[in-house]
């Protein structure tokens, strides 16, 4: 409504204060255990399976004012770790920047921002501008990596965390991808993978069915895909 069909701000807010008592979002919520996870027992894909979770609920909109998500992430923050890491809380992060920049973007949306997560994010920028889970293994920046922190530092500043510094890295990676055309390697070209159609599961997947089969055209592909096209039409 607010990306594609121009909907009137308080018809989008109505709609909006729906998603934790209706639908998939209720769903979700409803599926969250006592201890503030969603998954299995394998403590590894369950953490996963929280992330993408929390993820879907920050991209279905669900108002993190609402009674339903304060409890959630009250959850979330009190009750779960990363044992490996000496306990350290959730949404205090990990290692890998791909789940760092998702969690730095749940925090913010839901809780608050994280300014050291933040700034362990920026110290781990790469010379060419993006971000690599294997780094620094690998000094060549990840498409999917890159996006997964952009999205994250967005919603930092959204939350009204503006230093320069995260400004200025959020740039550099902006222009990582725009050297690229968004999709194409920089040295030959070519498309690194079919765009609009839904190229793998995650065997981590969320509790709930809302895409299509690998192959077959997807929801969340092409809403972002016709965001891009009307802002770029406007």
């Amino acid at each position: 409504m607010r990306d594609l069909t121009g909907g009137a701000p308080n018809a989008i807010a109505a709609e909006r204060s729906r998603v934790a008592t209706e639908g998939w979002g209720a769903r979700l919520l409803a599926l969250q255990s006592p201890a503030g996870n969603w998954g299995g027992p394998k403590e590894d894909r369950g953490l996963l399976i929280t992330l993408y979770t929390l993820v879907v609920l920050k991209d279905l909109g669900v108002d993190p004012a609402s009674k339903e998500a304060r409890k959630m992430i009250d959850r979330v923050d009190k009750r779960l770790v990363f044992k490996p890491l000496n306990d350290r809380p959730f949404l205090h992060g990990e290692t890998e920047p791909c789940i760092n920049g998702r969690i730095l973007g749940i925090g913010s949306y839901f809780k608050e921002p994280n300014d050291a997560l933040a700034n362990q994010l920026l110290g781990e920028q790469l010379e060419d501008g993006g971000w690599n889970c294997e780094a620094p293994k690998s000094r060549r920046s990840s498409f999917h990596t890159t996006i997964c922190v952009l999205e994250g530092l967005l919603e930092y500043e959204r939350a009204g965390r503006k230093p320069a510094a995260v400004t200025k890295a959020r740039k550099r990676a902006e222009n990582y991808l725009l050297e690229r055309r968004m999709f194409r390697s920089l040295r030959t070209g070519e498309v690194i993978n079919t765009r609009w159609p839904l190229n793998l599961l995650h065997p981590e997947h969320i509790p709930s069915k809302m895409e299509t089969a690998v192959g077959r055209a997807s929801r969340w592909n092409t809403l972002r895909a016709l965001r891009v096209l009307r802002w770029y039409s406007n």
